[in-house]
């Protein structure tokens, strides 16, 4: 259970890097897709992150 739990930590900290990313992107002028896209995008990994990081943290209270 213990390496479920690690895996779903490191997992939801990839999706949360990848939602920073797309955020900073919204202020580089010129990027490719529309900031509607970005924005849909970054909010779609953070709620990913926040859905496995709360999977992960009752895992390992278990």
């Amino acid at each position: 259970m213990k390496s479920v739990s690690t895996i779903l930590f490191l997992l939801s900290v990839l999706l949360f890097v990848g939602a920073i990313w797309n955020m900073a992107a919204l202020k580089r002028p010129g990027f490719y897709p529309p900031k509607q896209v970005l924005k849909k995008r970054a909010s779609a990994l953070a709620g990913g992150g926040g859905i496995f990081l709360i999977v992960a943290i009752i895992l390992s209270s278990f």
